[in-house]
């Protein structure tokens, strides 16, 4: 029985996404690459009203899980100024996020794609729509309890993942991401 050999994204996009189109493009150096993964979430809408001790907790349980989804230590972002609208003063922290790159970026895209994808609920794919004119794609994700690594004891919660990639073209940056088997629905 012949052994199975485990590639990880980043071999295979070195070793067969980047050849394949560099053949179809004709030049090696304009094969679209992902450059980095961001990954957000707000968490000002649960922190209205709360005492200080309260929005800790939240604050507390926002990070860990996070950091346990990404592998990577989140940073806590702050409103820039108050708007009374919103309840808002300046310096609250209103949202968590974390900028991955390298090998953490691939582990992640891969643990997104095999992993927490199929595990959401009615998912049919990503929509073709979700990518913006320069071919970056940003999606949400619904419910953080789709990654294994999370057992729910507070709440659930969704954030965004943006993947931003160098890309010519809308059409090449939506290629690579078909070939890294991202499960991306065709519109129409």
């Amino acid at each position: 029985m012949p052994k199975m050999q485990a590639t990880n994204l980043k071999e295979k996009y070195n070793k067969e996404i980047v050849p394949k189109m560099a053949k179809d493009i004709g030049n090696k150096m304009a094969v679209p690459k992902i450059e980095k993964i961001v990954v957000n979430t707000g968490i000002g809408k649960m922190t209205i009203g709360k005492t200080n001790k309260e929005i800790e907790k939240i604050q507390k349980v926002f990070l860990n899980d996070l950091a346990l989804i990404c592998g990577q230590k989140p940073v806590l972002t702050k409103a820039k100024k108050s708007i009374a609208g919103f309840k808002l003063r300046e310096g609250m922290p209103i949202g968590v996020k974390v900028v991955l790159r390298g090998k953490k970026m691939y582990d992640f895209l891969e643990r997104v794609i095999h992993i927490a994808l199929p595990r959401s609920r009615d998912f049919q794919g990503i929509s073709e729509k979700a990518f913006d004119q320069n071919g970056n794609l940003t999606f949400p994700i619904k419910e953080h309890i789709i990654f294994p690594e999370i057992s729910v004891e507070d709440f659930i919660f969704g954030f965004e993942v943006t993947i931003q990639i160098k890309a010519e073209k809308k059409e090449q940056a939506q290629e690579l991401l078909k070939l890294m088997e991202f499960p991306i629905k065709q519109n129409g």
